[in-house]
């Protein structure tokens, strides 16, 4: 899905594997300077599969021609057709691309494996593909990813992998049944695979802060998108059109966008949070922004009751930041500036994380020993949910009731025909915590 490039998020970063997960030899594919070495032997081309071809859905491809040796787009599929011709448009474009062409990667993308509707997925996953990318807006994430790990695909899903307590229980029991078939799984919290973020969390695990007593993560922005409805759309195809702008497609934007550094806190702290109570409201009134709030500020309590202090918000004009900041005993890091008490203690540049982590799935599959960070991004995206179902009620929402809430925000039924009102904006002190 969308994310906003920081000051503090540069285009190209280091390489780095995660090394408790790949063998000695896969992590020494990883490098830049060895990372041509990586290559396909026999039946070992990655035949990679697109399920969504919006923005994200797009650059994800691009990334992954770019990840590793012995890759083919095969597959692509998305609800609408000019998305869809968008996107093999601009991989055809690709073919001739210097990096491309280095990697001995290709596009293989006849008109019959473009596909169109709501089950374009399955045909993705049914292609002949063995490496599926999901980059659908977030509320069809549960679905698709329970489909891939039935079929036993290698898969990479953008983040956040759902929009509620239902969803999310879907991916975990999709988590289990990925570990006991050993199917590789990366998800796009690309800060994982990013150098300066993963050498500065590790100094915080090693002490370098001391005990940690609380952070503080933001994701402060103006107001990112909408779309307009154009003549003969439905209900269901106009809100899947101007998908960020309603919760059962997005989650509101702290689920779609602030989950990376909630995500963030989660890896800093070494675990999920027990409980969150906090708020949030909506100032808009241009029907085209659906109904999601402007912003959210919450507290979360984790174990060993360290706290967490969560702010995001999509208002014009005011004071942004993106980034997090831990707080222990000793000092301070500013995670997202790579700093501790005031001293950097990372370098910035290297390879693109969001190529890096394409790289990290695939050379962990070959290895034989494939990543799984399906239950990490389950956990971090339901930490956003539940901040979100706080701020809609103005209840406090513990980790339990988030999980095994009964509130399924997606349509039953759904088709593309249907009439599909604008649901209500959410009031704290009315709207009930399901």
């Amino acid at each position: 899905m969308t994310e906003i490039r920081t000051p503090n998020d540069p285009p190209s970063r280091r390489s780095f594997l995660k090394t408790t997960a790949l063998t000695a030899a896969g992590a020494a594919l990883a490098t830049e300077a060895l990372l041509p070495q990586l290559h396909a032997a026999g039946g070992d081309t990655i035949k990679v599969g697109l399920v969504g071809c919006g923005g994200r859905g797009t650059g994800a491809v691009e990334n992954v021609l770019h990840a590793a040796k012995g890759v083919q787009i095969v597959a692509i599929g998305d609800v609408f057709k000019e998305r869809v011709d968008g996107c093999r448009n601009r991989l055809n474009d690709l073919a001739s691309d210097a990096k491309v062409k280095q990697l001995g990667n290709g596009i293989d993308l006849p008109e019959a494996r473009c596909f169109t509707g709501l089950k374009a997925y399955q045909d993705v996953i049914n292609s002949g593909a063995n490496y599926i990318i999901l980059a659908t807006p977030p509320g069809f994430r549960p679905i698709h990813i329970e489909a891939v790990i039935a079929a036993g695909k290698t898969l990479f899903t953008e983040k956040p992998v759902g929009v509620d307590g239902p969803g999310i229980r879907r991916v975990m029991a999709a988590y289990e049944e990925a570990k006991k078939k050993n199917i590789g799984v990366v998800a796009g919290t690309q800060r994982r695979h990013q150098a300066p973020y993963i050498d500065t969390i590790k100094q915080i695990h090693d002490g370098a802060i001391g005990d940690v007593v609380a952070a503080r993560v933001f994701w402060n922005q103006g107001i990112l998108w909408k779309r307009g409805r154009r003549p003969g759309m439905s209900d269901a195809e106009y809100q899947i059109h101007n998908w960020y702008n309603f919760t059962w497609l997005c989650g509101d934007h702290i689920v779609e966008q602030h989950v990376h550094n909630l995500d963030v806190m989660n890896w800093a702290l070494g675990a999920h949070p027990v409980s969150v109570i906090g708020g949030g409201f909506r100032t808009r009134t241009d029907p085209e922004f659906g109904h999601i709030y402007d912003f959210f500020a919450l507290n979360y309590t984790y174990p060993k009751n360290v706290q967490g202090f969560s702010m995001c918000r999509q208002i014009s004009g005011c004071w942004n930041r993106v980034g997090e900041d831990v707080i222990g005993t000793k000092g301070t890091c500013v995670v997202d500036a790579y700093k501790i008490n005031g001293k950097s203690v990372a370098k910035r540049g290297g390879v693109d994380p969001y190529v890096q982590e394409h790289t990290d799935l695939i050379a962990s599959v070959r290895a034989g020993t494939p990543l799984n960070e399906l239950k990490q991004v389950a956990e971090t995206t339901l930490t956003a949910i539940m901040g979100r179902m706080s701020a809609y009620t103005g209840k406090e929402v513990t980790w339990e009731q988030a999980l095994n809430s009964k509130e399924e925000l997606m349509p039953k039924d759904l088709a593309l025909d249907m009439s599909l009102p604008t649901p209500p904006v959410a009031i704290p002190g009315k709207t009930e915590l399901l």
